[in-house]
Order: C-alpha cells, then structure tokens, then sequence
C-alpha cells in the first residue's frame, strides 16, 4: 500500500481514504511504532506481556475488504481491566497503531487524575488541620475587641 496525493493505492485500485494519508495523521511506520510504543511503556512501567491483543472483522464502511479480513483490533490491559476497540481504518496495522496510542493514553490520563486527586486530598487535608498564623490571630482578637466596645458604648442610651 502506497500514499500517492492524498489516496491510498492498494491493489491498482484508488481508495479515498477519510482519514487522510498516513503522515497527515501522524501514522508511524512499524519500526517507528515498535520505538515509540516501548518508549511509552517504559516511561508508564508497564510490561508488553500484560497487554492482550484480539483481530475481528470489522463492520461498518470499507466494503469488501473489511467484511473479510480482521481489521479492527481489540486491545486489552490485563492488570487494569482497561480495553480499547479500534475499527476507524481499513488497515488493520493502522487500527493496530490508534489503540495502542488510545489505550497508553487512557492508562497515562487514569494515572494523572489519581496523582491529582492524592494531591488534592493532601492539600484539602493540611488546610483543615494547620492553626492560624500568630499575626492573623491577634487581628481577629482586636477586631473582636474593637466590636466589643462598640457595642458597650451603646448600652448607655
């Protein structure tokens, strides 16, 4: 398969392709992906054997070609339970590439808003327990002090 102005060439036929080429939507060559994608696993410690991988076909638009062979890809995280389901192409490594991406992201976006939220439970927590600064104490006392004799002047009526 070929990129030749912005059709996908596959078996001396022209498909248009709704997604654009493969460099216009930031499509990896396999190597690459391979590079890429170990990257992103070591930097997220995760291991390439938690991860399951299924082929089914597809269904939707792509003609014959998705009807009868296994594009969509179905990916799976074992530990966390997390699956991603791709059928967005008719290439079943394009579709192979977006779930890793998709799945990675979800894993990577899940672990952010836990930091987040262990942060912010720390925040919350160290407010409510921390004792008001010296200084802010004794303008409050004087403030009160100050409406104290406010109102004492007023019982004199």
């Amino acid at each position: 398969m070929w990129i030749r102005g912005g059709a996908a060439q596959h078996g001396g036929i022209g498909l248009a392709s709704e997604f654009g080429s493969c460099e216009s939507e930031g499509m990896a060559g396999a190597g690459e992906f391979h590079v890429r994608r170990e990257a992103r696993l070591r930097k997220l410690r995760l291991e390439l054997a938690d991860f399951e991988e299924r082929f089914s076909r597809s269904s939707g638009p792509g003609g014959q070609h998705v009807n009868k062979v296994s594009t969509a890809v179905t990916l799976c995280h074992r530990p966390s339970g997390k699956s991603v389901t791709v059928q967005d192409t008719r290439s079943q490594s394009w579709n192979r590439q977006l779930a890793w991406e998709r799945l990675l992201d979800a894993i990577e976006l899940e672990r952010r808003e836990a930091e987040a939220a262990v942060r912010a439970e720390r925040a919350k927590k160290k407010r409510q327990n921390s004792k008001r600064p010296w200084g802010v104490q004794q303008r409050i006392l004087d403030s009160k002090r100050r409406r104290s004799e406010l109102k004492r002047q007023r019982g004199g009526v």
